[in-house]
C-alpha cells in the first residue's frame, strides 16, 4: 500500500517515549505511527453489525426501558 507523508505535532515527552519504543522493538517510527493510527481507529469505529445489536436489544426492550425511566 502507498505511504503517504503527514506532518502534526505531538508533545516533546510523547515523541521521546515513541522514538525509544522503536528502538527498543527495533521498528521504525513510521511503522509505529501507522500501528498505532489503525488501533486507534479500530477501537473507535464502531462497527456496523455492534449498532444492529444495539438498536434490536432496544426494540426488544422498549417497554422495560420506559419502566426504569419512571
Amino acid at each position: 500500500m502507498p505511504a503517504i507523508k503527514i506532518s502534526s505535532k505531538v508533545d516533546e515527552k510523547v515523541w521521546g517515549d515513541l522514538k525509544a519504543l522503536a528502538r527498543e522493538s527495533h521498528q521504525n517510527v513510521s511503522g509505529l505511527l501507522t500501528e498505532a493510527v489503525r488501533e486507534y481507529i479500530e477501537r473507535r469505529r464502531v462497527r456496523p453489525i455492534v449498532l444492529k445489536h444495539l438498536e434490536t436489544s432496544m426494540e426488544e426492550n422498549e417497554e422495560l426501558g420506559r419502566l426504569l425511566a419512571r
